[in-house]
């Protein structure tokens, strides 16, 4: 603790910087960093290095080797590269390693040397090779950036949604610019160059000359650039040995510094903290690393090998053949604290909770010191504020210690920062160990987020870890642990090594019912590695049937997509399965394959009676289902058929269908829609009139209507009308016809079989009460009351009424009995049944 600032350095009077070692690098490196490619991804990411690149000097037929290793030099993966010449290594956004090849081709490796997929640049990169690649980030994704033999550049914004973009030539560039960056600016990509000791800036549209503001005169090259984390500063390395610092906009300077030293530097990057107002640029040469920003000193470093700088969101990260270190500014919390001679809060919080372990009284007056200030709530933030930002446990549990000492003199001081930053720090150190090699800082991990670390470890098939990382921070099952158990079973199912039974069965007694898990998703990876088998017994605990069924047709399991659909219930999902089906099957074996299933059979029944009715004949005469047949033909012979001569045809072939059927009344009753199609031909050609497509009823009501009373009668002679049916038709005819006179004859023809109180009720509805009263006379004791009553006749009605001596009769007219007139036919009813009451 004594020594706790002797790693500090000073840059300027304001800020601070110090270098920690993160790990002992033990990755056993064959050649220098210098004699490879190498590219680390941030955020505490992987290094990948290509050995044995193409140079002249080294022997055509040694292939290089591909390695990928974990920040902490642990070996994730080894290849030997079996593709063209590599330009540039780069890590994306989602950790995939991006190689840019020499003519332009893309190729993308998992974390573990698995090759992703590739993706050229275009043709004119193709025609002139790639002289120099950048891969960079932005808020929408990771993008490639190249420069062309011709001197031209071409870029994508986004690797994963490719959209290739043909930057603007900038006027007479003959040769490389001698240095060059990619700067996002409102949300565009744009190209900065150094030609000489101009600059241009490129967009989509056109090349633009900038001039720095403040620029030292003198200058005849810029020899390196350098873009901060989040593309809002820049920094450029310029021959007379200034470094020149301002916005990314390139319209503010905020600094210039002079390093006496004119020689190109391998790397220039920024060490920047978020919500830091300190700015400082890292510099490495061959042996020597400088910090430099707004001070008139610098902080130099000594490097004993060939290292590489990793620019982080609050820091650098530098590694070499045996360590691997950060360089960062220290945050105002940590150095409120430990600053020499430091009264803050947290410094005297600090003390007190030492002097209290010593059991000295010193902790009181600490105590009671913070407390007289009113900054003890102050005190206790600054301990957890600068834990988060300590690398060693030693260290954060000090402070925390501190912090939770402060806390118990405070009221109302709410705990979630502190609970959370002891998460947070479990959560931290974890990942940091050696093993797992993700060296994240506090800063980074809140950036990050839980969700993309817990990625991260599922990237590196760290399920354990990721696991008891979800059930220690208690995270939803579907966010956490049943998305992490789901990438693991589809990492099993690449086992090939296990049998299809072995990893199902293993999988399914890892996972059981697990919300959020989808089996169908871990059989479409299982089919993915061509281990169909797998797949198939993964479904069967997939209890989403609609899930079953697609993936199903895929693997061209139609059959038993055919049987899991039926299962289901679903009809949607039938008639999907049955489409596949037809298409997939000839004719025969499609139908053969109906017949084994009814309920599918009769859905695909329905379909082909809206859809495809010549299917529905063969599926009927398949079958032998001469009555279904019979109906069809039926069907047919309307909505097909327009001549008569089809439509006959095509009755005469139900007819045959329903007596091979042994449905004689369906027969007979065909056969006689067939005479009348043809009576009502006849009829048309000689009457005239549409008679065509009538009912038989209609038929023999539209002759009556026309005035052909005879030929209906033929008509009903010749197909068997009943006379009750018959006198129906023709007393409603008439009666529309308002031909009394032929009424009256009709009714004395012959007596009606239908009575006659019909006759008072179609005069009534045709309101002719005088036509209704000669009929009322005639009708039966039975009705003649409601006869009687229809024409108004009450007091008649009355009469006989009580001479039936009929109660549901008395009381029929008495509710006619309304007006004054039905008085005394009221009083008679009454009297009426007053006498048969005393009998």
């Amino acid at each position: 603790m004594d020594c706790y600032t002797a790693n500090w350095n000073p840059l300027g009077d304001s800020a601070f910087y110090r270098k920690y070692e993160l790990y002992s690098m033990d990755w056993d490196l064959k050649e220098e960093l210098r004699d490879c490619l190498v590219a680390a991804a941030p955020y505490g990411g992987p290094i990948a290095l290509l050995r044995n690149p193409w140079r002249k000097e080294k022997a055509a037929s040694v292939r290089p080797v591909l390695d990928i290793y974990s920040a902490s030099g642990m070996p994730l993966a080894s290849l030997l590269w079996k593709s063209g010449p590599v330009v540039s290594l780069g890590w994306s956004a989602e950790e995939e390693l991006l190689c840019v090849q020499e003519d332009g081709a893309v190729l993308v490796y998992g974390l573990h040397g698995d090759f992703r997929r590739h993706f050229s640049m275009g043709n004119e990169v193709l025609q002139n090779r790639v002289l120099d690649a950048r891969v960079f980030h932005t808020e929408f994704g990771s993008g490639v950036a190249i420069l062309t033999g011709a001197h031209r550049f071409t870029l994508s914004a986004n690797v994963g949604d490719l959209k290739l973009r043909r930057m603007p030539e900038v006027p007479g560039l003959q040769s490389a610019p001698s240095c060059w960056t990619v700067l996002c600016q409102d949300r565009v990509a744009h190209i900065l160059l150094a030609v000489g000791p101009d600059l241009y800036l490129l967009d989509h549209a056109a090349c633009s000359a900038v001039t720095l503001p403040g620029l030292a005169p003198g200058v005849s090259s810029f020899l390196q650039m350098a873009v901060s984390f989040t593309y809002r500063h820049l920094a450029l390395f310029t021959d007379t040995g200034y470094i020149w610092m301002g916005t990314a906009s390139l319209k503010e300077k905020l600094c210039e510094f002079n390093c006496n030293i004119r020689a190109a530097p391998k790397q220039m990057v920024w060490c920047s903290r978020p919500r830091s107002k300190e700015r400082a640029v890292v510099v490495a040469w061959e042996r020597r690393l400088m910090v430099v920003g707004d001070a008139s000193e610098s902080i130099q470093f000594v490097l004993d090998e060939d290292s590489y700088l990793v620019p982080e969101l609050d820091g650098v990260r530098i590694f070499s053949r045996s360590t691997h270190e950060f360089l960062h500014e220290v945050p105002a919390a940590s150095e409120e604290i430990f600053k020499i001679a430091s009264m803050a809060p947290g410094a005297l919080l600090l003390e007190a909770q030492k002097e209290y372990e010593k059991e000295s009284q010193k902790a009181d007056e600490y105590l009671r010191e913070i407390q007289e200030l009113g900054q003890l709530t102050q005190a206790v933030q600054q301990c957890i504020e600068a834990a988060g930002h300590e690398h060693q446990p030693d260290m954060q549990k000090s402070l925390l210690r501190a912090a939770s000492f402060g806390k118990c003199f405070l009221d109302r001081f709410p705990p979630d920062s502190f609970v959370h930053m002891c998460q947070d720090l479990r959560v931290l150190n974890a990942v940091r160990d050696y093993h797992i090699g993700i060296p994240l800082t506090y800063s980074q991990y809140k950036q990050l987020t839980i969700q993309v670390l817990l990625d991260r470890l599922v990237l590196r098939r760290l399920y354990p870890l990721a696991i008891q990382i979800c059930e220690y921070l208690r995270l939803p099952e579907v966010q956490g642990v049943s998305r992490i158990l789901a990438h693991w079973a589809c990492y099993k199912v690449q086992q090939k090594d296990v049998s299809d039974e072995d990893v199902a069965r293993a999988i399914n007694q890892k996972l059981g019912d697990t919300p959020g898990v989808s089996y169908s998703d871990i059989a479409a990876r299982a089919y993915g590695c061509g281990r169909t088998e797998l797949a198939i017994k993964l479904l069967e605990y997939e209890p989403r049937s609609g899930e079953q069924v697609p993936l199903l047709l895929k693997m061209k399991r139609s059959k038993l997509a055919l049987s899991k659909a039926i299962e289901s219930g679903d009809t949607d999902l039938v008639f999907t399965v049955l489409l596949h089906l037809k298409n997939e099957l000839n004719r025969g074996d499609f139908f053969m394959t109906l017949r084994n299933q009814p309920m599918a059979l009769s859905l695909y029944r329905q379909f082909c009676k809206h859809q495809e009715l010549e299917t529905l004949k063969d599926l009927y005469n398949q079958d032998d289902n001469h009555q279904e047949l019979g109906s069809f033909h039926i069907r047919a012979s309307y909505a097909a058929e327009e001549r008569i001569e089809g439509r006959v045809a095509a009755l005469q072939t139900a007819a045959d269908a329903f007596y091979k059927a042994k449905n004689e009344f369906a027969a007979k009753a065909t056969e006689d829609q067939m005479r009348l199609l043809r009576l009502q031909r006849r009829l048309e050609d000689e009457l005239g009139g549409q008679f065509l497509d009538l009912s038989l009823h209609d038929t023999v009501t539209t002759l009556i209507l026309g005035g052909h009373n005879k030929r209906a009668e033929q008509l009903a002679r010749d197909f068997r009308i009943p006379d009750k049916r018959l006198w129906w038709l023709k007393l409603t005819a008439l009666a529309d016809l308002e031909d009394w006179e032929e009424l009256e004859k009709f009714s004395k023809s012959k007596k009606s079989p239908i009575g006659y109180l019909p006759f008072v009720e179609i005069c009534i509805k045709q309101h002719n009460k005088y036509e209704a009263k000669k009929y009322a006379s005639r009708v039966g004791p039975e009705q003649k009351v409601k006869a009687l009553l229809l024409v108004g006749d009450v007091a008649q009605a009355a009469d006989v009424a009580i001479e039936h001596r009929n109660e549901a009769e008395l009381s029929l007219v008495l509710s006619h009995c309304t007006g004054a007139t039905d008085g005394a036919t009221a009083d008679k009813i009454q009297r009426a049944r007053a006498q048969a009451q005393k009998k």
